[in-house]
């Protein structure tokens, strides 16, 4: 609605200029016109100003009513002989006047055309630079605009890091359309999780989570009924968080401390092998 209102704001003025000019030429030619002069050339802006600012239609119309503002300053400006009025010369300035304001109203309208047509696409465009395309979610970069937000706005939060398990055994033995399934279900799960939340897909198998909470032991329920909600006979998905302010106060740190505990809880799982070591008092959390 917004950009609607921006353009017509333009074409607003377009019009007013237009009734402007139209007035002013009718009042010189009234007034200064003499034989040869040409004042009433000044149409011509009027005309363009008025289809620029509808179309075609009000653009020959234009043309029209200039030609009948001239006709009527010729009878009243003594000084221009009323019988050059029904004349091949008088026929051609309007057939002129109506051409001129239906060919820049068709060219307006076309420009006005394509500018939506290429706004739409930047916003399309936008979007998908944005956008996971296959689960709909925020990708890294709109989810990284998110955590800045957050840290700008000062009040606690937690970031949520989940790991899906078992996604390349499905799309190894089930196939990539299951595979895809799974993803969109878990994305469409995390959505539900309340207002103020932020849920994006920030890797092949990975989720994050943003929302309100205090403590670690909140951080730590959320994980662990996330993890409830989106286990299946053949996936489940491991959470790693962190708070801020109290585990961090960088949205770097807190993506390290998110996904450290995150392999923590997995090693301690046996679902991953290679890391060393444990973040103090995480080793109860899993």
């Amino acid at each position: 609605m917004l950009s609607g209102m921006e353009s017509a704001a333009p074409a607003r003025l377009l019009q007013a200029l237009a009734i402007v000019f139209a007035g002013g030429v009718f009042a010189l030619f009234w007034l200064f016109e003499r034989p040869g002069l040409g004042i009433a050339h000044g149409y011509y802006i009027a005309i363009i100003l008025a289809s620029l600012a509808s179309g075609p239609r009000r653009g020959a119309l234009a043309g029209a009513l200039a030609t009948g503002l001239y006709a009527i300053g010729v009878f009243l400006n003594p000084h221009v002989p009323v019988a050059t009025l029904p004349t091949f010369a008088t026929a051609i300035r309007a057939l002129t006047f109506v051409s001129v304001g239906l060919v820049v109203g068709l060219y307006a309208t076309r420009n006005r055309t394509l500018a939506d047509r290429l706004a739409k696409l930047a916003d399309e465009l936008r979007t998908l630079a944005n956008r996971d395309s296959l689960t709909g979610l925020p990708n890294t970069r709109a989810f990284d605009v998110a955590v800045g937000s957050r840290l700008e706005d000062g009040e606690p939060f937690a970031l949520l890091v989940g790991d899906l398990d078992g996604l390349t055994r499905i799309n190894a033995t089930n196939g990539y359309d299951e595979g895809n399934d799974t993803l969109r279900r878990v994305a469409e799960t995390l959505t539900k999780s309340g207002p103020g939340c932020d849920v994006a897909r920030i890797g092949g198998d990975e989720f994050a989570v943003l929302l309100p909470c205090k403590s670690r032991q909140g951080a730590l329920e959320l994980a662990h009924r996330f993890e409830r909600e989106l286990a299946t006979g053949d996936t489940r998905i491991t959470f790693g968080w962190a708070i801020f302010p109290g585990d961090a106060e960088s949205a770097l740190t807190l993506y390290r401390i998110a996904d450290e505990r995150l392999y923590a809880r997995k090693l301690l799982r046996g679902e991953r092998r290679g890391l060393t070591s444990v973040l103090p008092g995480d080793a109860a959390a899993v």
